[in-house]
């Protein structure tokens, strides 16, 4: 039977509508924990892939809590990726909980975890006691020198749950790690222009990676994990160390309360001199990717801490680089 003219562009406009969701039904569903680990899978897996990520963009991945969808998400996926180091606790307890039965990627797989501040020269201001990560800090993202690890291991799950476009997994890959690399100097530049042993305090302990990375000092009145409430004597030792250390400046996390630093900065008289992106991307802007968000970081620190006559910034070509 032959259709009508109007009929038949219907049924062209339905043909077409439907591809897009054919197409994505098609991809690898990839769930992985949070908004980092979100961003370095779309790198690598590209058009392949489509990637939900448990917490997003601005969230608190230490105190989230699961629900009842998250175990189907996982149920449903093809691949699943979280960072581990007892970074999120909650996540393999889901994995536990879920019928997942295909490939699982701890991402920081490899990785040698730095030994928490209470076994790190003793100038972090916390007691390690409070928080639930146990001896490690799990923050291995922070040291771009990490990335090979986290895009190696990540290329190995996707390549076992879609081994026909290993392929382009690789070139990805390479291209995302060239990428990597190619930030990884900008930041030692701009930041060999602060003055070594500069401290920098923040919300909670999660630059220890970048500081032995970069070489600046952190101090923090809280853990490693925002479920610990720094204790009035943490705070008072913090503000005595800010006094003896000559601190100029404080800084924001863009996932923790502001409280904290703000009562510093009132306490101590330092300016707030910025937000840094630390466990969590930014929903909109250069920080809303990984290599995007440690750009801004070591603009902020420089831009607050370099020495005065000391300008040099990222080239601004490369800002939206993924």
């Amino acid at each position: 039977m032959r259709l009508s003219r109007p009929v038949a562009l219907l049924a062209g406009v339905s043909t077409l509508l439907a591809l897009p969701a054919a197409l994505a039904a098609e991809r690898v569903q990839v769930v992985t924990s949070f908004s980092l680990l979100a961003d370095m899978i779309e790198n690598v897996g590209g058009e392949q892939v489509a990637v939900t990520a448990l917490v997003g963009p601005d969230s608190d991945a230490h105190v989230y809590s699961p629900r009842p969808t998250d175990a189907r998400a996982l149920a449903e996926a093809d691949l699943v990726v979280f960072n581990g180091l007892q970074f999120e606790g909650w996540m393999e307890r889901l994995i536990d909980a879920s019928d997942f039965t295909g490939p699982l990627v701890v991402a920081s797989d490899g990785i040698a975890a730095r030994i928490a501040a209470a076994e790190d020269d003793g100038h972090d201001g916390h007691d390690d006691d409070a928080h639930d990560h146990g001896p490690l800090d799990p923050h291995a993202w922070q040291d771009l020198g990490m990335g090979p690890l986290y895009v190696a291991n990540i290329l190995t799950g996707l390549i076992e749950a879609d081994p026909d476009n290993s392929a382009a997994y690789q070139a990805s890959a390479e291209r995302y790690l060239e990428a990597v690399a190619a930030v990884d100097r900008e930041l030692r530049e701009l930041l060999d222009e602060i003055p070594a042993g500069t401290s920098v305090i923040t919300g909670h302990d999660s630059f220890g990676h970048f500081a032995r990375a970069y070489g600046l000092a952190f101090l923090s009145p809280q853990g490693l994990s925002t479920e610990a409430e720094p204790s009035a004597a943490n705070m008072a030792r913090l503000i005595d160390v800010i006094r003896e250390q000559n601190v100029r400046a404080l800084f924001h996390e863009n996932m923790t309360s502001p409280a904290m630093i703000d009562q510093l900065a009132e306490e101590t008289g330092l300016p707030v001199a910025g937000t840094l992106y630390a466990d969590a991307l930014a929903s909109d802007g250069e920080a809303s990717s990984w290599l995007g968000m440690m750009r801004h970081n070591a603009r902020v620190l420089h831009d607050a801490l370099a020495e005065p006559g000391q300008d040099n910034h990222v080239d601004e070509e490369h800002a939206h680089d993924h």
